[in-house]
């Protein structure tokens, strides 16, 4: 391995931060901080207080800087543009980078407009901390902005590739010309990886490396509850039809046909509560909605729980899966983009094809059935993601390709700060 340089300060740019939707950001950093590194936060948006659940989401919230709601005071908008008295040729640079990016519609041209005055006041916020390196979350409008701050503020800009959002417009999020302005992409997935590949010049697939998502396995260890014959499923996540929620309560009505006394809580908030909960009306207090929950409350529910399941149309790495599998519960998730690199079918987990209520009820009812095989595929779920879903390991992995020291192959190795 190469030697490391002295790494920069480094500045994590997403939408929203923190949130309980996007905990994995909130550990990587935390790890990353454990090894060393400054990392200074900043969101374009600010969460809303439902977001902040537990103590550690208000601390980040409480040190992260708001473009947005600097941008809305006109001294901060005003200063932002003194970038074109210091530095013209990056100022009028990332002027032409914003216009070559646009997506096509007058609407789409405002609001990149928008991205650009949004950059202005990050990029002099970055000055001000210092900052060596802005890493953005997502492949979206965050993306826009940082890809710009950072061309005004003349420091390396890199970003993680997540998927399915990120992808599935990436002629409007200009995801190829983004990749060549990185000075890397953090790929959470061969599929994700090779995704990029699709809409980017072969000379720049060398940048695009693989660093997962991760969890704090020792925050999820628990015992495999007594829940007798009552097994208990759960479903954490976004209410939005993306996850198919409603195929789930399909699923969970025609498995109970031959496991009666199986129950499900449902985590989570979002546009579809309402249908949703009207439609598992009919099982009565079989299904349970929560709404958000925090890390510490998501980790209480998991211990109690036999197995979680996922019905999703489309999805990345679901960080929910791993979460379930560090705390070797069995989980049942659909056969989709990069979930198989998680999950193992018949091994660490079932996969099912999506949209298929019957196929997913069948799996449900033979978990339900078989505590011998939720035993067996909850400890194969435990190995794999203390093997390579690890939040140290992989917060490591891309602190090397931060400090310059990861080399050339596709999964960096994990930095090592006595290096």
């Amino acid at each position: 391995m190469e030697r490391a340089t002295p790494a920069p300060r480094i500045a994590y740019l997403t939408s929203e931060y923190p949130t309980v939707t996007h905990t994995f950001i909130l550990r990587e950093i935390a790890a990353l901080r454990a090894l060393g590194f400054t990392v200074d936060t900043f969101s374009i948006r600010r969460p809303g207080p439902g977001q902040l659940r537990g103590p550690a989401e208000k601390s980040e919230a409480a040190r992260t800087f708001y473009v947005i709601d600097a941008a809305k005071r006109i001294w901060p908008l005003i200063a932002g543009q003194a970038a074109l008295f210091r530095s013209p040729r990056r100022y009028l640079g990332a002027l032409q980078m914003a216009w070559r990016m646009r997506p096509s519609g007058a609407k789409a041209l405002l609001y990149q407009a928008f991205y650009f005055a949004e950059a202005t006041v990050l990029a002099r916020q970055l000055r001000a901390g210092s900052i060596g390196h802005l890493h953005n979350h997502f492949a979206m409008s965050s993306a826009n902005v940082a890809v710009l701050a950072a061309e005004i503020a003349d420091i390396p800009f890199s970003f993680t590739l997540h998927g399915p959002a990120d992808l599935a417009e990436p002629e409007r999020w200009k995801l190829g010309q983004k990749a060549a302005h990185a000075a890397f992409v953090a790929c959470i997935s061969q599929y994700a990886r090779a995704q990029l590949e699709l809409y980017s010049e072969r000379a720049e697939w060398p940048k695009y490396r693989i660093v997962h998502c991760g969890v704090t396995p020792e925050d999820f260890d628990a015992p495999l509850p007594e829940n007798g014959s009552a097994t208990s499923f759960v479903f954490i996540g976004r209410l939005a039809p993306v996850k198919g929620v409603d195929v789930l309560l399909e699923a969970f009505a025609l498995a109970r046909q031959s496991a009666p006394d199986i129950r499900l809580t449902i985590v989570g908030d979002g546009p579809e509560r309402a249908r949703l909960e009207a439609l598992a009306g009919p099982m009565g207090e079989a299904v349970r909605f929560t709404g958000y929950l925090s890390q510490g409350e998501v980790a209480a529910l998991l211990a109690g729980a036999d197995a979680l399941v996922l019905a999703s149309h489309a999805e990345g790495v679901p960080v929910v899966l791993m979460e379930a599998m560090a705390a070797g519960r069995a989980v049942i998730a659909t056969d989709i983009t990069g979930v198989p690199e998680l999950v193992d079918d018949g091994v660490s987990g079932f996969l099912v094809p999506p949209g298929d209520p019957a196929a997913f009820a069948a799996r449900m009812a033979e978990v339900a059935q078989d505590p011998d095989l939720r035993r067996r595929l909850g400890q194969a779920g435990q190995a794999r993601v203390r093997e390579a879903f690890d939040v140290h390991v992989e917060a490591a992995r891309i602190g090397s390709l931060f400090a310059g020291a990861a080399g050339e192959a596709v999964r960096p190795p994990p930095f090592d700060k006595a290096r």
